[in-house]
């Protein structure tokens, strides 16, 4: 295989938003990749990184998985159709995953969050995080053992820095 076929199967990953507030509010037991049905101008839109995902989560319906609450900014030279910019968006998944997803739904207390929006070789990708909400006392413990971590980082790069 020559060089050049070898660059092509490298896959190209273009971040476009996260949703970094999730992991702080919820346990995230599972991650799932599923691609999003958009409009021309909202992909346009994304390419210029004009997303926001703090309130992002998949619900499913009797047709599909469809995900809620992402921000896609309109697009300033759209000449089409105006285009909601918080209208619902269907998920993109093989059968298999939807009907495992959507039997871990039906728990009580799990719900799917947006974790992240990228594109995938050019194609738009969102990771959806299979969660369950944390109370307030686990997230004052997330924060506690995240600083113990952080301080002993710093004292072995300080014990070890000569």
């Amino acid at each position: 295989m020559n060089t050049m076929a070898k660059e092509e199967k490298k896959e190209k990953v273009e971040q476009v938003a996260t949703n970094r507030k999730a992991r702080h509010d919820y346990f995230i037991t599972g991650t799932y990749e599923a691609g999003l049905a958009l409009e021309g101008p909202e992909v346009k839109s994304l390419r210029l990184k004009q997303a926001t995902l703090t309130s992002a989560f998949a619900r499913a319906e009797k047709d599909g998985l469809y995900l809620y609450g992402l921000h896609i900014a309109p697009y300033a030279f759209n000449t089409l159709k105006e285009i909601d910019p918080v209208r619902t968006r269907k998920l993109l998944l093989r059968r298999q995953e939807l009907k495992r997803l959507t039997g871990a739904l039906t728990v009580k207390g799990l719900t799917l969050v947006a974790l992240e929006l990228y594109f995938r070789n050019g194609w738009a990708k969102v990771l959806l995080g299979l969660a369950k909400g944390k109370r307030s006392a686990d997230k004052h413990e997330s924060i506690k053992k995240r600083d113990i971590d952080r301080e002993m980082r710093r004292e072995f790069r300080e014990k070890y820095k000569g």
